[in-house]
């Protein structure tokens, strides 16, 4: 810059015309430099693929056992033909489907954040995730007549698929389960109860923790709904009970919704409580202990703003109290305004680490 300031009796004037000059390469410059350092975006696809669910078949909702599921495969994968990546089985929550993740109608971007996270530097993983909608507005992840077995399902069926017709590292030391919210919930039951088949367990502001206290007619009692249509129309927490009462209080004996509620003819029905307490985590865990202690890692993650902070909070508790590794953080956040930006920071590192790569 100093070679092109010239003096001729006007130096202060030429520097200052020698500086304006300057100013657009200094820009220039600067931009790309900036280009240099940024790293270049790398994009992955998705593909939208059909699994038959043998588990799923019979179940007295009437859902169909052909499942669809998104497939994200990362950036490299379509240019490294040999090599052979971890997956991460991740779960959505309730009423949502796999395409509010990694399809046209977002509530959260999956596909973007993993291509950020992978353009990042963070080791590239196979994403996939099932359409969990069901009658019901979701299964719950859980097993019975009513809404199918849909733990086999997933532990079996999908990921038998998925080993099959991607380039996989197929063992439970490359393999993790993760979810949001009801898909939470169903990582970490999942988690608990099969630690051959993933090694990994990831919860981001999970549900159904802790026991409802159903007893209470103000959370307990609800419409009798008589149609699919009336369900339809219906408030999120009546869904969400109609739900629960189709994966924890099955009833073939009772068409044709197949299912208890824990309230029924106005009368209180302990064994439907006692039925929904049962599939509760921190109920569950107990009996679960020495299989928790086989898993590679444990995270949960909840905004301090969600209402369901309680439930992490006791399960982080319990966790420590008998010993057992994992990680938990709380974050200013509720229970949905930041879940893609944990996604990308903080649930694909997670399994970068802890999932084994060839």
């Amino acid at each position: 810059m100093l070679s092109i300031i010239r003096s001729n009796g006007h130096g202060s004037r030429s520097r200052r015309r020698a500086g304006a000059a300057a100013a657009p390469l200094i820009a220039l410059l600067s931009a790309a430099a900036a280009a240099q350092t940024a790293p270049a975006m790398r994009h992955g696809s998705v593909e939208r693929v059909r699994v038959h669910g043998a588990s799923l078949q019979g179940n007295l909702e009437g859902d169909s056992p052909d499942r669809e599921v998104s497939v994200y495969l990362p950036p490299g994968y379509r240019r490294h033909w040999l090599r052979r990546y971890p997956v991460l089985y991740l779960l959505h929550g309730f009423t949502d489907t796999d395409l509010r993740w990694f399809g046209s109608a977002h509530l959260f971007d999956g596909a973007a954040a993993a291509d950020r996270a992978f353009s990042g530097g963070v080791p590239e993983l196979i994403v996939v995730m099932p359409n969990a909608m069901t009658r019901y507005f979701g299964s719950l992840y859980s097993s019975g007549p009513t809404t199918g077995d849909w733990e086999s399902f997933i532990t079996r069926d999908l990921v038998s698929y998925i080993d099959r017709h991607y380039r996989t590292i197929a063992e439970r030391n490359s393999r993790g389960i993760a979810g949001h919210s009801a898909g939470g919930y169903g990582a970490i039951r999942i988690g608990m109860k099969h630690p051959d088949v993933f090694s990994s367990v990831y919860a981001m502001s999970a549900c159904c923790l802790l026991p409802v206290d159903l007893q209470d007619p103000a959370r307990g009692k609800l419409p009798e709904l008589q149609s699919d249509a009336q369900l339809g129309a219906a408030d999120f927490f009546t869904k969400a009970m109609y739900a629960s009462a189709a994966a924890w209080s099955p009833d073939p004996r009772n068409p044709p919704r197949y299912l208890d509620l824990p309230w029924q003819g106005g009368a209180f029905q302990p064994q439907v409580a006692a039925k929904w307490a049962a599939n509760a985590p921190l109920v569950m865990l107990d009996q679960y202990v020495s299989n928790l202690r086989t898993l590679q890692a444990i995270g949960l993650d909840v905004g301090t703003r969600d209402s369901l902070l309680p439930g992490s909070q006791a399960l982080d508790e319990a966790l420590s109290a008998y010993g057992i590794g994992h990680g938990y953080e709380t974050y200013d956040g509720d229970h949905l305004n930041r879940i893609e930006e944990r996604f990308e920071t903080r649930v694909l590192p997670f399994f970068a680490r802890n999932l084994r790569f060839r």
